[in-house]
């Protein structure tokens, strides 16, 4: 599997409107913690898997004769913290671009928005691509990662398809410098055949945002920094592994990472929990799976939900062993998916 090659977006829309899909990436090194919010540059890398489920579909239109953005999540007007955030996002574009425009935003979301799975990685993965396009910014890959990485980090990964690389940067230096450096890209893999089974035990909004956790961790927990230093060596190991092929140890360095991150969340003052007691037995069942002589290895992102790294040929058994775990939930499997792009047309 070869990495996407970086190239030149396709020429902005001259009608200054412009339609992307991005998908979900979930991380198997596991980015956690920032060392600055405003810029969104983490305390360090991460490496992910983009999806080929639940994308993102997001149309950007400049209206010159608006006072304000105007944002529709899913067919419904966004407010709150939602709205703030690609208001945010599109003055980072805007001031970029040399506009002031305001803009029109159409977004459709297929994965469960604020249920640690990643959501806003597509969603500010599209975004970007979809904002660049219509405010006229021809930015190649690894500038569009810098700009989604300012809506999301982790939506840095899912610019790109496949597996990829999100740099954390300089700890020192300007803010410039740091800003240049901290970017996705995308990854060599040797012979895999990969699968992640996705376990949904609770769809609904988290009970402690992600923004909010992290920031309790870090400033909190006394397991983080020892995990932050873990997850360096864990990268080096998972990026050997990935070239070789290896996804039994692949998916041991995925599952004691995430595992590691939760029990820094655990440690904090007050403890951010989002294990569920349907989560505890997802995990049984994976452990069981291994017992049972098939290569499965779970994973979790700041939320209850389960995800197994196993091998596709497995992925049906696997699939069948942790649906009885979610008896209110539901079960996915998911490939190796593509990056973000803009759709021709309206992107309908």
């Amino acid at each position: 599997m070869r990495p996407e090659p970086q190239v030149l977006a396709p020429e902005p829309s001259a009608a200054g409107s412009a339609t992307a899909v991005a998908h979900p990436n979930i991380a198997l090194i596991k980015y956690w913690g920032k060392r600055d919010e405003h810029l969104v540059l983490p305390r360090v890398d991460s490496l992910s898997m983009t999806l080929n489920v639940f994308p993102t579909t997001t149309s950007v239109r400049l209206d010159p004769d608006a006072a304000r953005d105007v944002v529709t999540l899913n067919g419904k007007p966004a407010e709150g913290e939602a709205l703030r955030r690609v208001v945010h996002f599109l003055d980072v574009v805007r001031e970029r671009a040399g506009q002031a425009h305001r803009a029109v935003v159409d977004s459709e979301n297929t994965v469960p928005t604020g249920a640690g799975l990643a959501s806003s990685a597509s969603g500010f993965a599209a975004l970007a691509v979809a904002a660049a396009a219509a405010y006229g910014l021809p930015l190649d890959a690894t500038a569009l990662s810098r700009l989604a990485r300012r809506g999301s980090g982790s939506a840095s990964r899912s610019v790109f398809g496949g597996f990829a690389v999100w740099h954390a940067g300089p700890a020192s230096g300007t803010a410039q410098e740091a800003d240049l450096r901290s970017y996705a890209e995308p990854l060599r893999v040797g012979d895999l055949d990969p699968a992640l089974v996705i376990a949904v035990v609770d769809a609904g909004p988290k009970p402690v945002s992600s923004r909010a956790a992290m920031r309790r961790t870090v400033d909190t927990s006394p397991l983080y920094e020892p995990w932050a230093v873990s997850s360096k060596a864990d990268l080096d190991e998972m990026r050997a592994a990935l070239l070789a092929g290896d996804i039994e140890t692949v998916g041991e360095i995925a599952e004691r990472n995430a595992l590691g991150m939760h029990a820094t969340m655990l440690a904090a003052r007050p403890a951010v929990r989002y294990l569920a007691p349907a989560t505890l037995t997802a995990l049984d069942r994976v452990l069981r799976l291994r017992q049972d002589g098939i290569p499965a290895y779970a994973t979790m992102d700041a939320g209850p939900n389960v995800k197994v790294l196993c091998r596709r040929a497995d992925a049906d058994r696997v699939a069948e062993a942790v649906r009885d775990a979610v008896p209110d939930g539901s079960v996915h499997i998911a490939e190796p998916g593509p990056g973000a792009r803009l759709l021709p047309g309206d992107g309908r």
